[in-house]
């Protein structure tokens, strides 16, 4: 009887165990093939059903998730998920730097750009011409694609609606036949529009595949960290180069301004965007919160017109924007129909505080900016507290907000070329992640464009930092003297050049660069000195060549000196003093102007003696060494062809650079009567001055210059240094550099 049970029980259970494989709840282990697919459903987001996890399951090769087998996962789809992946930018939503792009290309030649050369009857906006000429003409380009790390298409993506008249068609066929394409790999592809009525959705209406996007009014739900780039929406008239600098010419404290908040924009009646818009009339009080908004645009506008337009319209014609804007504390930047908008490069560049109210943007460059220290972050369901929260910002935040945001408005947004130029520099970071930059490096003056980290990864050794640091630079300087006529006679003045240099207490050693077509003098030639005297003979012979980062310049100061510079050593000591008290800008003796010339309409160089100057000639002037490598490394080669094949101008394309970077002239320091005429009195064959070429050269090198910079950076100063006491009537014994004023 026992046994009978012991069979029947045993029955029963093969019984279920058959019945729980027919209706699936146990499955046995399948193929390899299937469990792939199982995987792939997975990471693509797909659950079939809530199984428990095996967490003893081998890791499985990754497949990115769109090259998946998606036969069975599409049947299980819901329309809205095949719609959405169907889309250009949800195909690669999964895609990180290191899933979707390829770090071998950048290995070998470092960071480079390759852009796809046009096709004849391809049609190009002129900001996308913009955009792609600003990356021809940076240090990333290159023409051969063997040297590419990233890719940028000839293809116009900018303005993916197809109501527009710049709108591609046929861009999908298109970009499949690009040579290089790859799925998209390694691509980089610019958007500024996307989607069309109603909905403005993100659809770029063709597969990226996995390529990067440059996005303008991107969403924080679609933008995949660390690989898209969120770009400001910018107009086509956004100048390609240069811009114009911020308008805050000067602080006021406390600093009010005639409103509190302003706003005026269009208002939609329907649609996307329309919500945020439409409620601002709840906290316009038409005196220090003047929030303005019309419904008269569009060809239909008054078929949708409600009982408020007529009023609104009315009211929004009695103020002037620009007026508005200049005379505005913080300004409202509420989303439009698509999550950016034009007020918010129109607010940073006006100095007024932006005030932004959409939700869910994804804000420009904000890998890299830290937009609470320039922007109010608002929220678009907490639209009646925005009047009260504005008020309760104390006035020294928004002297440093307002600060800010014209520092971020000249460092990456005033121009086609920086808004590029910053997208690829972010770009570089992640792929050089040995080399990246701070924070603090993007977020202080002067930015992440000219503080290149290939230099450094130490802070301490840019000239921009010692403050915030806390430190200070070397008290030793090295004297570089470019020599470019042969050694004849031991009364020569590099001689005594050298003599003078070397008694200075500050001077650690000094560097001759010998660019003369003479061999090298042998070494009884030169003077003896107590310090290190490094002869380095140039390879090309160019005047580019003064300024290169030789390994040998261990110090933070450099003196860059000519031949035939006349200086004494007291005048070398109080030049040094005042660098290190400046080690951001030129401090030197020999100054030189420009102005312009309103009849001939171009920018002219003077050598006059005037009551101000925006030059000091690299002839005798300290400056950072970290400036040698910026002129070697970010300056364009045609500049430097240019110098060298005019063997002039280069000491005003120094003088170019650091003002673009600093924002402020260089300091001129008391100088001898006798230094203009000496210089000019020099009888070598070889010198510039003699040339009767040298000043139309120049003139021509300043044109030149201001046209790749994209407007004039040089700065006009009226100051001059000199010792305390200098001129006064007390004992000569009593100055410390009493033989300045004996020369």
């Amino acid at each position: 009887m026992q046994a009978k049970k012991r069979y029947l029980i045993l029955f029963s259970a093969c019984t279920c165990v058959v019945l729980l494989f027919y209706f699936g709840v146990v499955q046995l282990p399948a193929s390899r093939r299937n469990q792939n697919r199982r995987d792939d459903r997975s990471r693509s987001g797909y659950h079939a059903s809530p199984h428990w996890p095996h967490f003893s399951d081998p890791l499985q090769p990754f497949i990115p998730w769109d090259q998946s087998e998606t036969e069975d996962y599409n049947v299980h789809m819901s329309p809205r998920q095949k719609r959405d992946a169907n889309s250009g930018v949800y195909r690669g939503k999964r895609c990180r730097m290191d899933s979707c792009f390829d770090f071998s290309l950048c290995k070998k030649n470092g960071f480079k750009v390759y852009v796809y050369p046009q096709q004849k009857g391809e049609k190009i906006s002129e900001s996308y011409q913009n955009i792609l000429s600003s990356i021809e003409s940076s240090r990333f380009y290159t023409s051969d694609p063997g040297q590419a790390c990233l890719f940028v298409l000839n293809l116009d993506t900018l303005d993916r609606d197809q109501l527009s008249p710049q709108y591609v068609h046929n861009l999908k066929s298109k970009i499949q036949n690009l040579h290089f394409w790859n799925n998209g790999r390694n691509h980089l592809i610019f958007n500024l529009y996307s989607g069309t009525w109603p909905d403005y959705t993100e659809d770029l209406g063709f597969d990226i595949g996995e390529a990067m996007l440059a996005k303008a009014s991107i969403s924080t739900e679609n933008f995949r960290p660390n690989f898209d780039v969120s770009i400001p929406l910018f107009s086509k008239d956004h100048p390609r180069t240069g811009g114009d600098r911020g308008y805050l010419k000067y602080n006021n404290i406390p600093p009010f301004r005639k409103y509190v908040l302003v706003f005026k924009g269009k208002r939609y009646l329907t649609g996307i965007g329309s919500d945020t818009r439409n409620a601002l009339y709840h906290v316009h009080n038409s005196e220090d919160v003047v929030l303005l908004t019309t419904c008269k645009h569009g060809k239909d506008w008054q078929k949708h017109k409600d009982a408020r337009c007529d009023k609104d319209n009315a009211e929004y014609d009695k103020y002037d924007y620009k007026e508005m804007l200049h005379n505005s504390t913080f300004c409202m930047v509420p989303r439009g129909r698509r999550l950016g908008s034009f007020r918010f490069l129109e607010a940073l560049q006006a100095a007024c505080v932006p005030v932004m109210l959409s939700n869910g943007w994804e804000l420009p460059f904000s890998e890299v900016i830290a937009w609470n220290t320039a922007a109010v972050i608002g929220d678009e369901r907490l639209l009646l507290q925005i009047p009260s929260t504005v008020r309760s910002i104390h006035q020294d935040k928004i002297l440093s907000l307002r600060q800010q945001t014209q520092f971020l408005w000249e460092a990456y947004f005033s121009s086609v070329e920086k808004i590029v130029l910053t997208t690829l520099e972010i770009i570089q970071d992640r792929v050089l992640q040995h080399a990246s930059r701070s924070s603090l490096m993007w977020n202080s003056l002067p930015g992440g464009l000219f503080t290149l980290p290939q230099y450094s990864s130490n802070l301490g050794d840019f000239p921009f930092f010692y403050s915030s640091l806390g430190s200070r630079p070397l008290p030793k300087f090295t004297a570089v003297i470019h020599a470019v006529t042969p050694l004849v006679s031991q009364s020569q003045p590099i001689l005594k050049l050298l003599v003078a240099v070397a008694k200075s207490q500050h001077c650690a050693q000094i560097i001759v660069l010998w660019n003369c077509d003479k061999p090298l003098p042998a070494k009884h030639r030169w003077p003896a000195t107590g310090l290190p005297v490094i002869v380095i003979e140039g390879e090309s012979k160019v005047m580019s060549s003064r300024f290169l980062p030789y390994d040998s310049i261990v110090t933070d100061a450099v003196l860059s000196l000519d031949e035939d510079t006349v200086l004494s050593t007291t005048e070398v000591d109080f030049a040094f003093t005042v660098w290190q008290s400046f080690p951001e800008r030129i401090v030197g003796y020999p100054a030189r102007s420009h102005f312009w010339d309103q009849n001939k309409e171009r920018w002219g160089y003077t050598s006059k003696w005037t009551n101000d100057f925006s030059m000091v000639l690299s002839g005798a002037a300290f400056y950072h060494r970290y400036y040698n490598y910026l002129y070697t490394s970010y300056l364009p080669t045609s500049l430097k062809s240019m110098v060298d094949q005019l063997s002039n101008c280069e000491d005003i394309l120094m003088n170019f650079l650091v003002s673009a970077v600093t924002r402020m002239p260089p300091i001129k320091v008391t100088q001898k009567k006798q230094y203009k005429e000496t210089m000019m009195g020099q009888t070598s064959r070889a010198s510039r001055w003699a040339d009767p070429d040298h000043f139309a050269q120049r003139q021509t090198c300043m044109n030149k210059f201001a046209s790749w910079f994209g407007s004039m950076p040089l700065v006009h100063s009226q100051m001059r240094l000199d010792p305390v006491l200098f001129k006064d009537q007390v004992s000569i014994l009593r100055k410390k550099y009493r033989d300045i004023e004996r020369l």
